[in-house]
């Protein structure tokens, strides 16, 4: 995170995903996994939003909107273009959940700012809000070894061990919500930004015999 940006609340959550049924389970949607599993998490109800095309919610203890486009992945900006406007959001207010073809399944990173990574909906995202400038969890999903399979894959569901390792991850972001909803996206980025082997080891030093025996 910058030094120089100021600590913020979000307002705006946006998953991203393709809408209809036959998308549904497919690795492109995790964005749509995380945003429906928050909101049944915090009891936020989802319902059509016509003057946003979109899926929306108010989380209304914190003041957060969640957002699904109901365009397709590369048309997603309108939506969030248009409920922005309409909320008066800052894009720095914003968190956009994405599938990410760079990291393994079951690992995930906060970040602010930064490249778009080929991704189609963050392309859309910055060209309607003119700046790459809002926070960004991109929930791996691996990627196939070739990029001419890089559209099959994302369009199809995940092995059942990679739906393990996503689901996981996705259970780890839930857990971050306190610090997220709060504006603590540092605390949140320490949390998240570990890989999953790592957390089980630093968890379990701290019950470990040995690590008294070697600090006395």
């Amino acid at each position: 995170m910058p030094n120089s940006l100021p600590l913020q609340r979000l307002r705006l959550i946006v998953g991203l995903g393709n809408p209809g049924a036959e998308y549904a389970k497919t690795r492109h949607n995790a964005g749509f996994w995380f945003c429906e599993r928050l909101a049944r998490e915090i009891g936020v109800g989802l319902n059509r939003e016509s003057r946003f095309n979109a899926i929306a919610g108010n989380a209304r203890e914190q003041n957060i909107w969640l957002l699904m486009p109901q365009n397709f992945m590369n048309r997603s900006g309108g939506a969030v273009r248009a409920l922005t406007q309409f909320y008066r959001i800052e894009p720095a207010d914003m968190l956009v959940v994405h599938d990410e073809l760079d990291l393994p399944p079951g690992r995930l990173q906060l970040r602010f700012g930064g490249g778009l990574g080929g991704h189609n909906g963050l392309k859309d995202i910055t060209a309607q809000l003119g700046t790459q400038d809002y926070w960004r969890l991109r929930v791996g999903i691996g990627h196939p070894g070739d990029r001419n399979e890089v559209v099959n894959f994302v369009l199809k569901p995940p092995q059942k061990d990679e739906q393990r390792e996503i689901d996981g991850a996705l259970d780890r972001a839930l857990l971050s919500w306190p610090q997220l909803a709060s504006g603590d996206l540092e605390a949140a980025m320490k949390r998240l930004n570990i890989r999953p082997n790592a957390e089980k080891t630093e968890s379990s030093k701290v019950d470990s015999p040995n690590l008294k025996k070697e600090s006395s």
